[in-house]
């Protein structure tokens, strides 16, 4: 489960996502996006602000997910109403399955469906794989995350890196987490969304992808 940070590019070879930050603009600042990669995205986190790729504007809010589209764009971002916090990834990524945010908590009352597990849990976050590989970038709170039965403390700015097949997971939360996730393109048996041994078959993990 290899762990990079915002702005760090270290990332392993086998991941399609190379490089990434967790920006966050004051209320009316303005940041040009210097072009790093093939493919690009940036996923807003918090705040409002005005995202221009090209000659299109487009007004941006939690969870606005935009991507280039021609290889002589780039992104500008400003600020509007008070400070934006945003996602940028970078990489040489062919296709997406998904992408997005999502959010971890506490839970009392747990209703998962993932794997057994035989850590400590605390949260209704399943332990589950992927036909693809998946990214989790942080941008607010803290807690443990779990991948190839490794634990690992993560707070904002961290990305964790899941390659395809290996069992992932959130169990623990200090304070709730916000995180974007990113899926490439689907492999294997190419099915979709979190599978789980007990009903989608034992996992192959991709054993070079750590």
């Amino acid at each position: 489960m290899p762990i990079t940070k915002s702005g760090e590019d270290n990332a392993p070879a086998w991941c399609g996502l190379s490089y990434f930050e967790v920006v966050t603009l004051a209320k009316g600042e303005t940041r040009d996006f210097v072009r790093r990669g093939k493919r690009e995205k940036i996923i807003v986190g918090t705040g409002t602000c005005e995202i221009r790729v090209g000659d299109e504007v487009v007004a941006g809010e939690f969870k606005t997910n935009v991507d280039l589209q021609n290889d002589s764009d780039h992104f500008a971002v400003r600020a509007l109403n008070g400070p934006a916090t945003l996602v940028w990834m970078c990489g040489d990524w062919e296709t997406e399955t998904s992408s997005g945010i999502f959010q971890v908590g506490k839970s009392d009352e747990r209703e998962d469906k993932g794997d057994a597990v035989d850590y400590a849990k605390e949260t209704s976050f399943d332990c589950h794989y992927h036909d693809c590989d998946e990214y989790w970038i942080l941008y607010e709170g803290s807690g443990v995350a779990v991948s190839e039965g490794k634990s690992h403390e993560v707070g904002p700015g961290d990305c964790v890196a899941t390659g395809m097949g290996f069992h992932h997971d959130f169990p623990i939360v200090h304070e709730a987490v916000k995180s974007v996730y990113f899926e490439t393109g689907l492999e294997g048996e190419g099915r979709r969304g979190h599978l789980w041994d007990h009903t989608h078959g034992v996992a192959v993990p991709q054993a070079e992808r750590v």
